[in-house]
């Protein structure tokens, strides 16, 4: 059973009736069967599906015309089997909505030197009928991604895959929905940013909600919901004592098992997959959402505070990206620093919301502690360690004429000093390719505080994204300087100016 079981990838094959009805048709088989083989390969999250082969315009336009209305079609994989001209490319790559994969392989991994001959030559011509085709699509200036390899190489299903998962997320977020209850925390610059140019640029739409409407759903949750939720907290969760039948903070965790399941409802019956909170805008509501919060990250929701739909919106679609995936994505922020020196590192929280998808075998405990922020009661959150290895934290920012996609590779450390009096989630990280460097470069981007958090997703996956939807993508890596990273910054700025004076906006 495939991953995103909804959506399918289309496979098709470019040739032309130069070469005779027999080599149509074993370019017609190779196709399906490699278009099968990938289908059956573990790696691939996806269906892919075999469309055939295209040889004339009008089966070109036609396909893309197809693709483009499908709603099950979220990206289409091309491979040249033999020689395409790509002039019959035009109309129909000019149509194109969905992201493309340009495959660059062979039936064959090795040349038959004994036996090659002309037939096996004009049949098994991707050497040169992928450049014709990359000419075009080059001419056009689209976006694509080109994988090279015998199809079978696992570094080829590997690519292939990050490939999907992007394709599916970009997908997926086209008419996609975000919820903000509240507005953007007061005089924050960063959390702000053009919601129609979002919309243009990503495809999801963002809707704003006074406190007020998540109240009245608060009034119609009934005992028995509370009771349910309740149960499942001390199922899954280490729950404190103080928050049991009988503990002196119960009714906190019926608060915010109460909270969850309007939130939950308001999301669901609304049709939204990421939301924002503030700790503004709280009326009517006897404690800050941090329980709900972390509930509903887990669940898949995507998820930031103090309204910053942009990164709601990522931590969505970076959830899509690493589904099935054992590492987890959540909402997070730098928090604080230890500036030891030689072994500078950077402790990443955000008051109560971390989703604890990124906890892994470490222990979810369950507890209530005085939150000096909000005016409200006291707050149930989640409280653990994130578990160590490779991660990346990602942000989005409005640069005024583009969005800005800013990755930095990290580190995460897997033993954390306790923290007696610090009850919140918590990872601790190294960034790459050094502490000052990294927090240099970041700031130097523009970079926001926000970030989505991730052990699964990959900068590769970012970047095939950032690339179906047309955005700059900046990263910070063992391979940046900050020197260099300067130089980068100011010719992405030269060229997203000359850019959109053509072309607009974005």
């Amino acid at each position: 059973m495939k991953i995103y079981k909804d959506t399918k990838i289309w496979m098709i094959s470019g040739s032309q009736h130069l070469y005779g009805d027999d080599t149509i048709k074993q370019v017609k088989e190779h196709t399906k069967i490699i278009a099968d083989y990938l289908g059956t390969q573990q790696i691939i999250p996806a269906d892919i599906e075999y469309k055939g082969i295209v040889t004339t315009e009008e089966e070109v336009t036609n396909f893309f015309i197809a693709a483009n209305s499908s709603k099950e079609c979220g990206g289409i994989m091309l491979w040249m089997h033999t020689f395409s001209p790509s002039k019959m490319w035009i109309s129909g790559l000019k149509t194109v909505t969905k992201p493309i994969l340009h495959l660059h392989t062979q039936f064959n991994k090795n040349i038959p030197w004994n036996d090659i001959d002309m037939d096996f030559m004009n049949l098994n011509q991707s050497a040169h009928g992928g450049r014709e085709h990359g000419y075009i699509n080059s001419r056009l200036k689209l976006n694509r991604k080109i994988v090279v390899g015998f199809y079978q190489d696992k570094e080829v299903l590997s690519e292939i895959n990050v490939w999907i998962r992007a394709a599916v997320a970009h997908h997926k977020m086209k008419g996609a929905k975000i919820c903000r209850f509240g507005d953007n925390m007061r005089n924050v610059a960063v959390t702000e940013g053009d919601k129609i140019s979002a919309q243009i640029t990503f495809g999801y739409n963002v809707h704003g909600y006074g406190v007020g409407d998540l109240v009245a759903l608060l009034d119609k949750v009934t005992d028995a919901e509370v009771n349910a939720v309740v149960n499942e907290y001390n199922e899954k969760y280490l729950v404190d004592e103080t928050l049991k039948v009988g503990g002196d903070m119960f009714q906190s965790l019926k608060d915010a098992a109460k909270l969850e399941i309007a939130m939950e409802k308001f999301l669901v019956d609304g049709g939204f997959c990421a939301f924002t909170t503030t700790f503004e805008d709280l009326h009517g509501l006897c404690q800050l959402p941090g329980l709900a919060c972390q509930r509903l990250m887990e669940k898949g929701f995507g998820f930031a505070g103090e309204g910053d739909w942009k990164t709601a919106a990522l931590v969505r679609t970076m959830k899509i990206m690493g589904r099935g995936m054992p590492g987890g994505t959540t909402f997070m922020e730098d928090y604080t620093y230890d500036l030891t020196d030689g072994d500078s590192s950077v402790l990443g929280a955000h008051m109560l919301e971390v989703c604890p998808s990124i906890a892994g075998k470490n222990p979810v405990k369950l507890e209530v502690h005085h939150l000096g922020i909000g005016g409200k009661d006291q707050p149930v959150r989640m409280v653990f360690n994130g578990e160590g290895g490779p991660s990346l934290n990602a942000s989005i920012m409005d640069m005024g004429n583009r969005f800005r996609l800013l990755i930095n590779e990290i580190d995460t450390m897997d033993e954390i000093n306790d923290l007696p009096k610090l009850p919140v989630a918590r990872v601790v990280w190294k960034p790459l390719p050094d502490f000052k460097t990294a927090a240099k470069s970041w700031i130097l981007a523009g970079g926001a505080h926000h970030t989505s958090y991730s052990k699964d997703v990959t900068t590769e996956m970012l970047r095939d994204y950032a690339g179906m939807v047309d955005i700059e993508t900046v990263v910070i890596d063992t391979n940046t300087n900050f020197i260099g990273l300067n130089k980068e910054l100011q010719w992405n700025d030269l060229y997203y100016s000359m850019k959109g004076f053509a072309g607009g906006r974005n």
